[in-house]
């Protein structure tokens, strides 16, 4: 899949050379979750059948941290993660427009006429409640009038699970009260963050269980704070592990930023600098405070074997 940085309209006629007719999916997709998949897959279907390029349009930084509205609190999708999902989806191009102020600001008009149909966009897929221009001004049955001909727009419905929409937002409530089952099923799969080991208190080594400290790499949804079954990619290998995300009450009195530390199963290694992808597979228990260092390792260890076996 081929990554296209697109800045309007500095960098439009660059983007625009060397374009071939697509059929493309338009939204801010993070999450990736099932509703964004049947909006995208439906593209690439109809992308296949036509014989034309199977194209995907997001938006970074997301729109609700750059207007500072909304309840926007992390992604849950940072752009790194969406481009390798949106690479296994059979995606051939994603074009990623800057959102700044100025392009806040263009019509519906200036949207369609001089951004999409300059791309060669033969068919625009979009969600059944997509909007676009300045202050959502437009949706999807100004888009198929203001593609004159040129363009066909393919509306694709709500995706329903249980009765219920599919959305984002819902996705980030699950997160954080550590509904983790249902927000994996809304998602597809496992919620997932990443980050590089770096240097911590080394309490856990002291205590039998060394736990690998992320600094994660991207701005994501902060799930509830507790303990987690979790799944690692490390490299090529895939290892389970047991992470706390939280504050550690029983070492601090006054709190502190909340910390991701990874005690890994069946591996014992120096991984300092290296960067893991972790997913977050069960939420065990709420974070608390133990009122001695016994009662606490004898809490980790039940936790690392409830782990194991949730994770078998």
């Amino acid at each position: 899949m081929k990554t296209v940085m697109l800045t309007y309209p500095q960098t439009l006629q660059s983007a625009v050379q060397g374009t071939h007719p697509q059929v493309l999916a338009i939204g801010q997709f993070d999450g990736l979750h099932l509703g964004h998949a049947s909006v995208i897959l439906s593209a690439v279907r109809i992308a296949r059948e036509t014989g034309m390029q199977a194209a995907v349009m997001t938006f970074h930084p997301h729109p609700k941290e750059v207007m500072r509205k909304g309840d926007y609190e992390g992604y849950l999708t940072p752009l790194r993660d969406k481009e390798d999902i949106l690479a296994g989806m059979g995606v051939d191009v994603l074009y990623v427009v800057e959102f700044n102020e100025e392009f806040s600001r263009l019509t519906p008009q200036q949207f369609a006429h001089d951004l999409l149909l300059p791309l060669q966009t033969r068919t625009a897929v979009v969600g059944f409640d997509f909007r676009f221009g300045h202050k959502g001004a437009g949706d999807e049955q100004l888009l198929r009038t203001l593609g004159e001909g040129e363009m066909t727009v393919e509306t694709v419905p709500p995706f329903l699970l249980n009765g219920e929409k599919v959305s984002s937002s819902l996705i980030r409530g699950l997160l954080k009260r550590g509904e983790m089952d249902e927000a994996s099923q809304w998602l597809g799969r496992p919620y997932s963050i990443r980050g590089i080991v770096i240097h911590g208190e080394k309490r856990g080594r002291t205590i039998g269980f060394p736990t690998a400290n992320l600094e994660l790499t991207d701005h994501y949804v902060t799930p509830a704070k507790g303990v987690y079954a979790v799944r690692v990619q490390y490299g090529e290998q895939e290892l389970r592990g047991v992470m706390n995300l939280g504050v550690k009450p029983t070492f601090h009195e006054n709190g502190m930023k909340p910390t991701f530390e990874v005690h890994l199963l069946d591996f014992d290694g120096q991984i300092y600098d290296q960067e893991l992808k972790v997913d977050l597979v069960h939420y065990i228990r709420a974070e608390r405070k133990f009122d001695s260092i016994d009662a606490l390792i004898s809490q980790i260890r039940e936790d690392a074997l409830t782990a194991a076996r949730l994770l078998s």
